[in-house]
């Protein structure tokens, strides 16, 4: 009779542990764990808070309220110049509230200030330091690098330059990762104001034998998707790298002149912000526009398995 109830004891109390874990698993929002391992959120922005006109910038800065995960800051964070000033007065009372999880890269209204010192002095390690404002770090199985696109101040941006050593060498010692690197003068763009950035070709060739996946830039103040291409900008579905721009920050608003065949989507009509999903071997993408704001896009995309060849 003993081992018989305790038998049936033992049966009762699985029995009951396993409606638990049913209850539980049906409750509204509930989702299997398995599916978020690995997954990375970031936001990217550039172009972004008007001092002292702050509205957009604050605009754009709500979204993130409501978005966690590392922010991508694409360059051109504070206006008309990246001074102490404006970064303290402007920029810290609407993205400054996201200053601890931003990644920031430079632009050339950071350079308006010698040697982009407001930008560092704001940012701190974060930014890296004078001479060598660019870094790279990981996020999942992605590896992120942040670049600096003003040649002319930091000694160019050339093949044998300073920073495109650099590069290469961080590109070597990060293969088979998933890559996104990220800076603030985009080499294809359409936009009315600045377009094709040639300089930029360096990091492109150094990246695309390395098997980047995503370039991420600001400078014309719209947004832009690209399909894959090489550095030549011809589409390239097998070894391509994808560039956005996302110069929709909350600066300004401006045009497009005739697009490049590689262009898939653009918008000038909403400022808003790029949200990424990093998974294990793929992306998602998603273009959050502010409150008010009717242009939208998405998709997603995989990891090159092996780098170009």
């Amino acid at each position: 009779m003993i081992d018989s109830s305790a038998r049936l004891y033992r049966r009762a109390l699985v029995s009951l542990l396993l409606l638990s874990a049913l209850a539980i698993s049906q409750q509204p929002g509930a989702s299997a764990p398995e599916t978020k391992v690995g997954a990375q959120t970031v936001i990217a922005v550039g172009d972004m808070v008007d001092c002292p006109n702050v509205s957009g910038g604050e605009g754009t800065a709500k979204l993130a309220d409501a978005i966690p995960g590392t922010i991508l800051a694409l360059g051109d964070l504070s206006y008309p110049d990246g001074s102490d000033k404006n970064f303290n007065d402007c920029y810290s009372k609407t993205w400054g509230r996201h200053k601890a999880r931003t990644r920031p890269a430079p632009g050339n209204h950071e350079y308006h200030t010698p040697g982009a010192s407001g930008y560092l002095k704001y940012f701190g390690s974060a930014a890296g330091q004078p001479g060598h404002a660019y870094y790279s770090f990981d996020l999942g199985n992605w590896h992120l690098i942040s670049l600096d696109s003003e040649c002319a101040a930091i000694g160019g941006c050339q093949k044998g330059s300073s920073e495109e050593l650099w590069l290469r060498d961080d590109l070597r010692h990060n293969s088979g990762k998933c890559i996104l690197a990220y800076w603030h003068v985009p080499l294809f763009s359409s936009g009315d104001e600045h377009g094709n950035a040639p300089e930029m070709k360096p990091f492109w060739d150094d990246l695309y034998v390395a098997g980047a996946d995503i370039v991420l830039n600001g400078h014309d103040h719209d947004y832009e998707r690209f399909a894959p291409q090489n550095p030549e900008g011809s589409a390239d579905a097998k070894n391509g790298i994808r560039e956005f721009v996302v110069g929709t920050g909350g600066k300004s608003q401006r045009g497009f002149r005739r697009p490049s065949s590689t262009s898939e989507v653009r918008s000038d009509k909403t400022y808003g912000v790029l949200k990424l999903t990093l998974r294990a071997s793929s992306y998602q993408w998603e273009f959050v526009p502010v409150a008010g704001g009717h242009f939208s896009d998405s998709g997603s995309g995989t990891c090159h398995a092996t780098p170009a060849k």
